[in-house]
């Protein structure tokens, strides 16, 4: 009899299975080890040559062409070596004296590959601003793509002029959350028309769900859409819900394309409710309610703010880059309130 009468599984098929999920993964971790190990060489060795070249520049007064004959050398010596050209040589130079007196920031330099370090390095003005974007995008994993837009964003200056608008319960009952929630989100990558209504804004979340949550920020994990509460005999819907694995808590986000009217925080506040009551689980802390509408009156939020006892937020979000003229000369005028001298590069 054939193999097929007899119906005995083919060795392929009586494989363990198991062992093949094993095995990829412990293949594919090693190839991100030595993705990282490969970075963090090519990192050390741009900064020793950072190191070298700011050295000989104070000491021996290399300049421009010396260091294009370093360049031309390298080219000739190392050859289908790339990255070396004497602008690039230059960059490394700034890498190193940009970090130097900075021991943990130089530490966290190795984390990025290089485009994302000069995308750092030549696209921030301060260094406050380098700082903020170096350590964004090593706690939240950023590609490269994400820290250009992130930068484009004007993330820096809207987390400086824009603080996160939170209720009194959510700072006494999450301390950490303002580190957590902004006041603003760019979501210019939905491609939304305007207008556009609720549907349209859910759909085009759950579409690009990681980009969305590379916006939030660090720790969010998606749990669902139009998840489902039942309270007494009426089910109800919660946009999405999310669990912030840093606050140990459920994340409720409530979409609106309006603008923010106080009423609307009384759904949320009863989705906050629902969730505390019946979905979370024992060992998890109280859970959060966040509003992201189109616009938003500050004044109006505040006040809406001030009197509920639910641990909730007010945001906005922008389907279009804000003008990245507009965010930093709000960032000026605040550091002229906090009398902050400008930089020499503002």
């Amino acid at each position: 009899m054939t193999r097929r009468a007899l119906d005995i599984p083919s060795p392929a098929q009586g494989a363990d299975e198991d062992g093949f999920t094993e095995i990829t993964a412990l293949v594919a971790a090693a190839r991100e080890d030595v993705a990282r190990a490969v970075n963090r060489g090519l990192i050390d060795l741009y900064w020793t040559i950072g190191q070298i070249i700011s050295r000989r520049i104070t000491r021996d007064g290399w300049g421009k062409g010396t260091v294009q004959a370093l360049a031309e050398h390298l080219a000739r010596t190392q050859p289908g070596s790339r990255g070396f050209s004497a602008q690039n040589l230059w960059r490394m130079r700034q890498f190193f004296e940009t970090w130097r007196d900075a021991p943990e920031l130089s530490a966290l330099v190795r984390e990025l590959p290089w485009s994302a370090n000069l995308h750092i390095l030549s696209r921030t003005k301060r260094p406050e601003e380098r700082e903020f974007y170096l350590r964004m995008a090593v706690s939240c994993g950023w590609n490269v793509r994400e820290v250009a837009r992130q930068i484009d964003a004007g993330a820096f200056e809207r987390a400086m002029t824009s603080p996160a608008k939170l209720s009194t319960s959510l700072r006494e009952v999450h301390p950490g959350a303002h580190h957590v929630f902004k006041d603003l989100y760019s979501l210019e990558f939905l491609g939304l028309p305007v207008p556009h209504a609720e549907a349209d804004l859910h759909g085009a979340l759950l579409r690009n769900l990681g980009r969305f949550i590379s916006e939030l920020g660090r720790d969010f994990c998606f749990v669902g859409s139009e998840y489902p509460v039942q309270v007494g005999n009426q089910d109800f819907a919660i946009d999405l819900l999310f669990f912030h694995r840093g606050l140990t808590c459920l994340v409720a986000f409530e979409l609106k394309v309006g603008r923010f009217a106080p009423e609307h925080l009384g759904k949320l506040s009863f989705y906050v409710e629902a969730l505390d009551r019946d979905v979370r689980k024992p060992h998890e802390r109280p859970s959060i309610g966040v509003l992201l509408c189109a616009s938003k009156d500050d004044e109006v939020v505040e006040y809406a703010l001030a009197r509920t006892a639910s641990p909730t937020l007010v945001a906005e979000y922008q389907t279009m880059l804000p003008p990245k003229a507009v965010l930093r000369a709000k960032l000026q005028e605040l550091y002229a309130h906090l009398a902050i001298p400008p930089s020499a590069e503002d």
